[in-house]
Parts: C-alpha cells; sequence; structure tokens
C-alpha cells in the first residue's frame, strides 16, 4: 500500500480534487427549477429510480455504514439541512440521497459539476443545486434556496466547500454557511463520513455518523443565530471525526506550497 502526502497553505481556499474540469461562468437568470410538470415527474422517477443502485455503489466501494439515519424520522416532511465533510467526490453526491430516502435530497454543488457537456440536466434533476461562479447569480440563488426551504425540501450542503480526499479532520467553515436555516428557521443535521479500517479487507470504509437536530435560536439577531448554528455543527463533526482510524493520505502545512503531492510507500 502507498500512502501520500499532500502540502497544504490555506485550509480555507486549497482544493485537491483534481477533476481538470473546464468550468464554464453560469448565467446569472440560472433556472432552478424544471419549468414544466413532465420534467419535474422525470426528475422525481429518476431519484426514486436510482436510489438502489446509488446504496449498491455506496455499499460495493466504500463498505459504508449510516449511523443515527433513525434521527431524521419525524423531519422529511417539512424538510431539513445537512451539512457534511467534503472527502469524496462521487462518494459526497450520493450520501445525503441516502440519508432524505424516501424524498429527495437537493445537493448544493460547485459550478464545475454543471460544465460538463450532457449531464447538466442529469445533474439537477438529481437534486444538484448550483452555486453561481457569477456574482449577478446569487440574487437567484438565494431566491431558490428560500423556496427550496418553503416547499420543505431537504438540502444539503458541504460548508467545507473543496474537496480533501480521505481528510480526517474538519476544516473550518464560516457562519455565512449557515444563512438560510437560520433565515428559515429550518433544524440542522451533520453527517461525518469518517474513514475506518476494514476488518477483513484492506483498506478503508466510509462510516457516516448522522447528529442533530440543531435548531435555530429565532430570537437570536441573525448573525449570532448563524455563529451558535455553525459552532453546534462543527462541534459535532469535529467530535465524529475523531472515529476515523486509517489515514492514507497526509496533509500537512506548509505555506504558500501550492499543491505539490508525492507518494511514498508506507512503513
Amino acid at each position: 500500500m502507498k500512502e501520500r502526502t499532500v502540502y497544504y497553505s490555506d485550509l480555507l481556499n486549497d482544493d485537491f480534487a483534481g477533476n481538470n474540469i473546464n468550468t464554464v461562468e453560469l448565467p446569472a437568470d440560472y433556472r432552478y427549477f424544471p419549468k414544466t410538470a413532465i420534467r419535474r415527474g422525470f426528475a422525481g422517477g429518476l431519484n426514486f429510480a436510482v436510489s438502489p443502485l446509488i446504496l449498491l455503489l455506496q455499499q460495493t466501494v466504500y463498505g459504508e455504514k449510516i449511523v443515527g439515519r433513525k434521527k431524521l424520522k419525524g423531519y422529511r416532511k417539512d424538510g431539513f439541512f445537512l451539512y457534511g465533510n467534503h472527502t469524496r467526490s462521487m462518494g459526497d453526491a450520493y450520501c445525503p440521497n441516502l440519508l432524505a430516502f424516501p424524498k429527495k435530497a437537493y445537493i448544493v454543488a460547485s459550478a464545475d459539476c454543471f460544465s460538463i457537456k450532457g449531464i447538466r440536466r442529469v445533474v439537477e434533476d438529481l437534486g444538484g443545486i448550483a452555486l453561481p461562479n457569477n456574482p449577478k447569480g446569487f440574487k437567484n440563488y438565494s431566491q431558490a434556496m428560500k423556496t427550496h426551504a418553503e416547499k420543505g425540501h431537504i438540502v444539503a450542503l458541504y460548508p467545507e466547500a473543496h474537496i480533501w480526499p480521505q481528510y480526517t479532520g474538519i476544516r473550518p467553515f464560516k457562519p455565512a454557511t449557515l444563512h438560510y436555516p437560520a433565515e428559515s428557521g429550518k433544524p440542522v443535521f451533520t453527517f461525518t463520513t469518517t474513514w475506518q479500517k476494514r476488518k477483513i479487507l484492506p483498506g478503508a470504509r466510509t462510516v457516516v455518523y448522522v447528529d442533530g437536530p440543531f435548531l435555530p435560536d429565532m430570537d437570536l439577531p441573525m448573525d449570532k443565530r448563524k455563529e451558535a448554528l455553525r459552532n453546534a455543527a462543527y462541534e459535532a463533526m469535529t467530535e465524529r471525526a475523531k472515529n476515523s482510524n486509517y489515514e492514507k493520505i497526509h496533509y500537512v502545512y506548509k505555506p504558500e506550497s501550492g499543491t505539490q503531492d508525492h507518494d511514498k510507500k508506507s512503513e
């Protein structure tokens, strides 16, 4: 087995996804909801149809186990916000749907996910919410997020923003990432992906821990409300991250080092 060391200089902004996608600028008037009833029906049916396949993929590729999913019972009808750590590409795209099932999870994703020709509609139909990369698009995005909350949807966000593959800690994120649950009063749940040694097979499996609900205190001013929610979510995720006991990729701080990395044989 080979281990890899990755050097970072910025916890908030370094990205190691390595997808090499040619990102396009999304229009300011990006349409967040299907225009026709036919497409809305298709999107709903698609989500239900692929859920068993998603479960199979997560268990086959990651040996995934979800702990605490029952905490979500009773909250799915009116909707809530899910916050998770970002340590995988496709795995993180699928996990929220398993938590939301039988409802659909709507997942905030970067413009990269909507920049590949031919699959933008599929990403949208599976619940992708495009995060604008055009400043003029945030007004439209903000209204879409409010609409999701009003409709009682389940919305998932990765507040760390960037993918750090198999990172075993929790990177800092800003209170602003909790704006929409703080504004709407919707509950917040966290789902923390940990990397744990397999008992029989080599390598790691993922164990995902669900915590919450964390309820916004609507008596607090907005800035304090967001901060309190952020602290509750961050503390829960940080505590759960301690369950990781497998580290294939070592992340080492090195000022202004860029994204260089190298492989080394494990001892």
